[in-house]
């Protein structure tokens, strides 16, 4: 019987996605780029498959502007159990040492503020960071420890939301490159008890909260109109930019990558995102080049 070829298309756009426990960021991408029929499409950093929350998805020309999401700061709610340690940081390891838990909330919140601020991170042997090519959890499944470079990280804030003695939920604000995982051993550590994460929730990035994210399931149950009507527009990854608007002659010049004079001064080097002044259609980010020029740097396509 002969497979009917499914059409792609081209889809643009952000979509907010609840990324479901047990599946790949990139496994969850491709489900709702499929449901989307999308020809294009890209994640803006990858969420473990134990965790579960906010993945912006980019569709077409929103991959353009991807990379400033990678670079955001991210919120996560965690769970983290004391008392034992394992081989992966989560509950998916191998218990590798037990030990007591004797501390109460007040010594808990003590050591919650000694790792607030820039920490010094060792990435943990269980993650997708690569090492000559391969993913570092290839090189911990075959049983090779491979040496690891601390990091530098930010821990914004750290607010414990409840502690029954034993499990504790933490409301985590920090840098990209975070380990929460790693973050979750060090606390144990500090406690003298160990500690793993049993949960992972990524709440907000960039802006972008949990609240307004859709799930898989509720994706399917729509029709292609009611799943587009759900995308933000390309330009909401860059409004932390600020907006330069052309006129109709500029937008032509600016289009064909040429760099245009505006009559407003600017710092050189500042990026801005540019718009057509009639019709507020977005034309991509442009760079201020010696004060009184904007010179493109990423495209809309036409």
């Amino acid at each position: 019987m002969t497979q009917v070829r499914r059409v792609k298309r081209p889809v643009d756009g952000v979509l907010l996605l609840d990324k479901p426990y047990d599946i790949s960021s990139n496994g969850a991408l491709q489900k709702a780029r499929w449901l989307f029929q999308a020809a294009k499409g890209g994640h803006t950093g990858v969420l473990d498959p134990l965790a579960t929350g906010l993945l912006p998805i980019c569709f077409g020309e929103a991959t353009k502007f991807s990379s400033y999401l990678l670079d955001a700061d991210k919120a996560y709610r965690a769970t983290v159990c004391f008392g034992r340690t394992t081989t992966t940081g989560d509950i998916e390891g191998e218990v590798v040492r037990e030990r007591p838990v004797v501390f109460n909330r007040e010594a808990l919140l003590a050591a919650m503020q000694t790792l607030l601020g820039e920490i010094e991170q060792v990435p943990p042997m269980y993650s997708a960071l690569k090492h000559q090519g391969r993913a570092l959890y290839e090189y911990a499944r075959e049983g090779v420890e491979i040496e690891r470079a601390a990091r530098r990280v930010t821990i914004h804030s750290l607010t414990l939301l409840s502690f029954d003695g034993n499990e504790a939920v933490i409301d985590v604000v920090c840098s990209k490159g975070t380990y929460v995982r790693t973050l979750a051993e060090d606390l144990g550590e500090k406690l003298a008890a160990g500690a793993h994460l049993t949960g992972l929730r990524r709440t907000a990035t960039a802006g972008f909260r949990l609240d307004d994210a859709v799930t898989l399931e509720s994706l399917e149950a729509l029709d292609l109109p009611g799943r587009d009507a759900l995308l933000l527009p390309p330009d909401v990854l860059v409004q932390h930019l600020p907006a330069i608007s052309l006129d109709e002659r500029q937008t032509q010049h600016f289009c064909h990558g040429q760099a245009v004079r505006i009559d407003e001064k600017c710092e050189t080097m500042s990026r801005f995102r540019v718009y057509q002044w009639q019709t507020r259609k977005f034309l991509g980010l442009a760079e201020a080049l010696d004060g009184a020029m904007l010179q493109p740097v990423r495209l809309m396509a036409s």
